[in-house]
C-alpha cells in the first residue's frame, strides 16, 4: 500500500536519475515561441506530440481547441475526474515561450537544446513555462503511481500557447468552457520565488496598465541652429512631464494611481521579515529607489511601479543636426488590486495639466493584465502551506500577489476559484531574454512540493472536506 513518504521517494528519484532533465530535454527542443513567425506549426506539436499522450497515459481526458481569437496559438483542455463529489484542483500553464534569440545566448548555448551546466539547466522555456508545468505534471505521475493509479481527487488542466502574447483568447475560452472547468482551487506555476531558496506561494499578479505620453509638434526636423533656443523642443517637454511624475529617487508624484489608503494591513502582515533578492547580478535592489518608509516586499508585492519602458526623439542610431519634431514614452504601472485603474488616465491628465503641459498627449492607455488577488490567509492558501511545509520541513514563504502579471484574474472572474500560485523560478533566470535558465535545487524542491500537495489532495482534510 502507497505512502505520501513513497510517493515523494519516487518523485526524488525521477530527479536524482535523470528522468526530470530528459524531459525537460524533450520539452526545450520543440521551438514553441509564440513570437516569430513561421513557429505556429511548433505551438500545436507541443501539445498534440508531448502534452497529450502524456496526459492521456494518466488518466486525463483531453482536448485541443483554436484559439477563440484567429491568430493566436491553441489552447489544450484536460480533465481526470474520479468523482465529481471530490477535491478538484486546476492546472494551469503555458507551452508557448518568448523569441529564441539564439544569436544573443553565450557561447556553447542555444535556447533550443537543454544545457546542463553546474547549477542550472539553459534553454529556452526551462523556466517560462515548460519547466515550470513539467514539474507540476512529473509529481503527479509520481503519486499515481505509489497510489496505485488512483489519486483520490480531481486534476483539470488548461494549457494555453499565447501567453507571450498576453494570453489573447484565454479569457474567452475560460468564460466559453466554465462547467467543464470548474474546480475548488487553481493550483499552478509560474514566476519566481521572492529568494531562490525560499519556498513561495503568491496569491494572485499585479497588474500592467500602458500609456503612451507624446509631445508632437510639426511635421519635421527643423535646422537647430537655426531654430535652436527658438522653437520648442518636445524632448525636453517630455523630459520634464516624467520628472513631475517620479522624482529622482523613484517616488511617484501622481498619487492619485496609489493603493487607497497605503500597504493593507493584511499584506503588511505577511510579508513581514519576507525576504527579497536572488537576482544573480541581473539588477540591483537600490534601498533609497521607490515608495520612502517601505520595505523591499513592500514596494514590489504591496505597492504600484512606473515604469518607462521605451522613449524616443529623431533618431538615436543616427542623430542629425534638427530640433525633432516629436517626442513619446511608453509607460506603465504595475498595480495591486487595492488600485483604480480606470482612474489612472484621468489622474494623469489632471497632474499634467496643473504643471502647464498640456502640450503632452496620453495615447493608448489601457490595461493589458488585470490584477488578482486571493486574501493570503485563505483556507487554500494555508493548506497548500502546510502540504509544502510537511514535505519540505521549513518555511514557505506567502505574498500577496507576485510583482509581475499572470491571467489569474481570468479564473477568479469565470470560475470563482482561489489562486495558489507556487513558482519555481527565481528573478535572475533571465526568462525573457538570452541564456534563461532553471535552477537544479528549486526545481527538485517544487516537484517534492507538488508530490506532496498531490498526495494531500487525495486525503482527509482538503478546505473542500472540512
Amino acid at each position: 500500500m502507497g505512502t505520501r513518504d513513497g510517493a515523494l521517494a519516487r518523485a526524488a528519484r525521477f530527479f536524482d536519475e535523470g528522468g526530470f532533465q530528459g524531459l525537460l530535454a524533450g520539452m526545450v527542443a520543440i521551438p514553441s515561441t509564440s513570437q516569430e513567425a513561421g513557429r505556429e506549426p511548433e505551438l500545436r506539436r507541443y501539445l498534440e506530440s508531448l502534452i497529450r499522450p502524456w496526459l492521456e497515459r494518466m488518466g486525463f481526458t483531453v482536448a485541443l481547441h483554436d484559439n477563440p481569437e484567429p491568430g493566436f496559438g491553441p489552447i489544450l483542455a484536460a480533465t481526470r475526474v474520479e468523482d465529481p463529489a471530490l477535491p478538484t484542483a486546476l492546472l494551469y500553464g503555458h507551452g508557448d515561450t518568448v523569441a529564441g534569440l539564439a544569436a544573443q545566448w553565450s557561447p556553447g548555448l542555444d535556447p533550443w537544446v537543454l544545457t546542463p551546466r553546474e547549477d542550472r539547466w539553459y534553454g529556452r522555456g526551462s523556466a517560462d513555462n515548460k519547466g515550470q508545468h513539467a514539474i507540476n505534471l512529473a509529481a503527479l505521475e509520481a503519486v499515481l503511481a505509489e497510489r496505485g493509479g488512483r489519486l483520490g481527487a480531481n486534476v483539470k488542466l488548461v494549457l494555453e500557447m499565447a501567453e507571450e502574447r498576453g494570453s489573447k483568447g484565454l479569457r474567452a475560452f475560460v468564460a466559453a468552457h466554465a462547467a467543464a472547468l470548474a474546480a475548488d482551487a487553481l493550483i499552478a506555476s509560474d514566476g519566481p520565488r521572492v529568494m531562490p531558496e525560499v519556498p513561495t506561494i503568491a496569491t494572485g499578479t499585479r497588474g500592467t496598465w500602458h500609456c503612451d505620453l507624446v509631445v508632437s509638434l510639426r511635421e519635421g526636423g527643423v535646422h537647430s541652429g537655426h531654430w535652436g533656443g527658438l522653437t520648442t523642443d518636445p524632448a525636453v517637454i517630455l523630459a520634464h512631464a516624467l520628472s513631475t511624475i517620479m522624482d529622482r529617487n523613484g517616488k511617484i508624484l501622481v498619487r492619485d494611481w496609489l493603493p487607497v489608503g497605503g500597504v493593507p494591513a493584511a499584506v503588511k502582515a505577511v510579508l513581514e521579515g519576507c525576504p527579497v533578492g536572488g537576482g544573480d547580478g541581473a539588477a540591483t535592489i537600490d534601498a533609497d529607489w521607490g515608495e520612502p518608509g517601505l520595505t523591499a516586499a513592500e514596494k514590489i508585492y504591496g505597492w504600484n511601479s512606473f515604469i518607462v519602458l521605451a522613449m524616443e526623439s529623431g533618431v538615436p542610431a543616427s542623430p542629425v543636426n534638427a530640433v525633432a519634431p516629436w517626442a513619446r514614452a511608453h509607460c506603465q504601472i504595475r498595480y495591486t488590486v487595492d488600485s483604480d485603474p480606470a482612474q489612472f488616465e484621468g489622474a494623469l491628465r489632471r497632474h499634467l495639466d496643473a504643471h502647464g503641459l498640456e502640450l503632452v498627449r496620453i495615447e493608448k492607455a489601457a490595461v493589458r493584465m488585470p490584477a488578482s488577488r486571493t486574501a493570503p490567509d485563505h483556507p487554500w492558501v494555508l493548506w497548500a502551506q502546510a502540504s509544502m511545509e510537511r514535505s519540505l520541513g521549513r518555511k514557505v514563504q506567502i505574498i500577496p500577489n507576485t510583482s509581475g502579471g499572470l491571467p489569474g484574474d481570468v479564473f477568479v472572474d469565470h470560475l470563482g476559484v482561489p489562486l495558489v500560485w507556487v513558482p519555481h523560478s527565481y528573478n535572475g533566470c533571465k526568462q525573457h531574454g538570452p541564456d534563461e535558465h532553471l535552477l537544479k535545487a528549486p526545481a527538485r524542491e517544487g516537484l517534492l512540493a507538488f508530490a506532496g500537495m498531490w498526495w494531500d489532495l487525495g486525503e482527509p482534510g482538503t478546505p473542500k472536506s472540512v
